[in-house]
């Protein structure tokens, strides 16, 4: 699927639930009008047919604007309040279900299985690498939830980790990397505030209820106990058809995204027994992919298969029935379930990865725009070859919290060595002891590397404390001027780092859409092109063709600023103008960048700047891509 078609059909989703949310909420308030004059009618006429026509026939205006804005500050009140819980995205949804986080340095096996999946699909997609989350449930079933990529988490059962190979792994992380990078994982956790307001009528019945039963005594009916029991019931009443309402709405978000989940997922692995083998497994394991969690039923949406049971499940199942889902992959599927077995505690990675050859075709600007968002299993093979060609001692620092941290420097560090004499009071004991080791094989590697070593350590550097993120930040910031100035690779990782992390620990913010085409951010678009070509040559002529050829790529005249940026601070504010550009007009935007990088031939410095600048835009780049 195009990346930039489907973050616009998710952003039309979203007011698609919105419409279905706003008709349930007039049916909720139409309800509860009525609720009322029927307790207004019980407590005051003997005859309740007679008193509910009198009391509708004569409920002034202004009592049925009340109610109504009473039923919609309770559900506005409570969707709010949903979301607020939700904010820290992907974090809050795993806390909710009783999730711990994995060890990037486990030594378990079943677990570092699972690590490297998800580190290579990282890599494939050009994202950065998520936190890793299990859960102690049985059934076979996992998640990815998130508010984009930048704060996305993937979480699985113990049964994923028993039950499942690598291959099916493969597919079952394929599947939920589609979620987040068609935009998925942040229409769920918008879902769930949305529905917890319609959901909340009912808990407000229960309540009510509770409290009018402990106010009558024997068989003797409290004068003002009945009718708050007759509100209580009502209540209840509308909360469940609120529930079932809320369930209805699920399923007609929920069951075509999982179809176009398990096509990428072939896509993405090119192995399509990878998950139609652990769809096959979920079929035939004793308990499936049921979650006996209480949390599990508001967040069955999430999940890769049907996490709990409903009544009419056939008319309200989040997910499509198994048998559905396998034919969709495999046609000639004799139907037979497979009993899963435990796997082996053996190490099955991929064979040969260092040695791997695979070059793709020289890209052009069109193919580059073609893969934002969009791995495939080439992708996902070079990226298991760059990792695989990456020095074991790198690796190793990278899935540790303090090595970490001395990667990162190492990356940074200067070459002027007095800076670093002056470095050596502002670095911390526990990461200055790593240093030299590290920088023994740091040395030899390309930008490129580089940046995948970043990228894989970010779920270690998360494990930090806010106050050790905050003086790690400032180190990043101290070592970054140094030597009083600050190159490509530099900006590019402060971009990296800081997209990455800051929404881990000061919480995520989506980027609105504030300009629907190109021609509002013309000047930004010349401040950004331009930065690429004084990247690309020192000589002004080179500079202005690769300047024109972005230009025309992107079918704009634009004046060229051969001005020097020495702290990229003109980069910096025309890239938070351009993050708002809707997703369509983005692979225009993408094309141009790269049409400029690609002119009079690319280093690998200027690739690093056009993955610096996707990144920022929201629009991953692959960082292994043959330009």
């Amino acid at each position: 699927m195009d990346f930039f078609e489907a973050q616009d059909r998710a952003r039309r989703k979203t007011w698609q639930l919105v419409v279905l949310f706003g008709t349930a909420i007039v049916g909720l308030i139409v309800a509860t009008n009525l609720l009322v004059a029927i307790v207004v009618a019980f407590s005051t006429t003997p005859s309740l047919t007679h008193g509910v026509g009198e009391t509708l026939n004569g409920q002034s205006t202004q009592t049925w604007v009340v109610i109504s804005a009473g039923v919609l500050i309770c559900i506005a009140g409570a969707s709010l309040y949903k979301y607020f819980a939700l904010r820290s995205g992907g974090r809050a949804i795993v806390e909710m279900l009783g999730g711990r986080l994995i060890d990037p340095g486990t030594g378990l096996l079943a677990e570092r299985r699972l690590l490297n999946v998800v580190e290579e699909m990282a890599i494939a997609s050009g994202i950065r690498v998520p936190s890793v989350y299990r859960i102690d449930e049985p059934g076979i079933n996992a998640f990815a939830a998130g508010f984009g990529t930048d704060d996305a988490v993937v979480c699985v059962t113990e049964g994923t980790l028993e039950f499942l190979n690598r291959e099916e792994l493969q597919g079952v992380i394929g599947h939920e990397f589609s979620h987040v990078l068609n935009g998925d994982s942040r229409l769920n956790l918008r879902l769930i505030a949305l529905l917890n307001g319609i959901l909340f009528i009912g808990i407000i019945g229960r309540l009510l209820l509770h409290g009018a039963s402990r106010g009558s005594t024997g068989s003797r009916r409290d004068s003002n106990g009945m009718p708050l029991l007759v509100l209580g019931v009502g209540l209840l009443v509308i909360g469940y058809a609120g529930t079932f309402c809320g369930n209805l709405i699920k399923a007609a978000v929920s069951r075509q995204r999982e179809f176009l989940a398990d096509a990428t997922s072939v896509q993405f692995t090119r192995n399509p027994h990878g998950i139609a083998n652990a769809l096959k497994k979920i079929g035939g394991a004793p308990n499936g992919s049921h979650l006996s969690n209480a949390r599990a039923n508001e967040m069955s949406h999430m999940f890769f298969g049907q996490a709990v049971n409903l009544f009419l499940n056939g008319l309200m199942a989040t997910h499509p029935a198994l048998p559905v889902r396998i034919r969709a992959i495999e046609p000639s599927w004799n139907g037979e379930f497979l009993a899963g077995a435990p796997v082996a505690d053996t190490d099955d990675a991929p064979e040969g990865l260092a040695g791997f050859a695979g070059k793709s075709q020289p890209a052009a600007p069109d193919g580059i725009a073609a893969t934002v968002g969009n791995p495939t299993a080439a992708s996902l093979s070079r990226a298991q070859a760059l990792i695989g060609g990456l020095p074991q001692r790198c690796v190793d620092a990278a899935h540790d919290p303090w090595s970490a941290r001395a990667l990162i420097y190492v990356l940074l560090l200067p070459d002027d060595r007095a800076a670093r004499a002056d470095l050596a009071g502002v670095l911390e004991p526990q990461v200055l002891k790593h240093l030299p080791e590290i920088e023994a094989v740091v040395g030899s590697l390309d930008d490129v590397q580089r940046l995948t070593l970043v990228s894989m350590s970010i779920p270690a550097l998360m494990t930090m404390s806010r106050p050790q993120y905050d003086r790690f930040v400032a180190d990043v910031i101290a070592l970054i001027r140094a030597d009083h100035r600050i190159d490509l690779f530099e900006w590019v990782m402060h971009r990296v780092l800081l997209k990455s992390l800051r929404p881990h620990f000061e919480g995520p913010v989506a980027a609105s859409v504030r300009y629907r085409n190109l021609d509002a951010v013309r000047s930004h678009i010349a401040q950004t092109l331009s930065a690429i070509a004084r990247a690309n040559s020192d000589d002004v002529a080179a500079q202005q063709r690769a300047f024109d050829a972005g230009a025309a790529a992107m079918e704009l005249e634009l004046p060229f600023d051969a001005g020097s940026d020495p702290n990229f601070s003109r980069l910096n504010d025309a890239l938070r103008e351009l993050r708002a550009v809707h997703p369509l007009a983005k692979p225009r935007l993408i094309k141009g960048c790269a049409a400029c990088v690609l002119t009079g031939g690319t280093t690998i410095s200027e690739h690093a700047l056009l993955i610096g600048i996707a990144a920022t835009l929201d629009c991953p780049l692959p960082p292994d891509l043959a330009i």
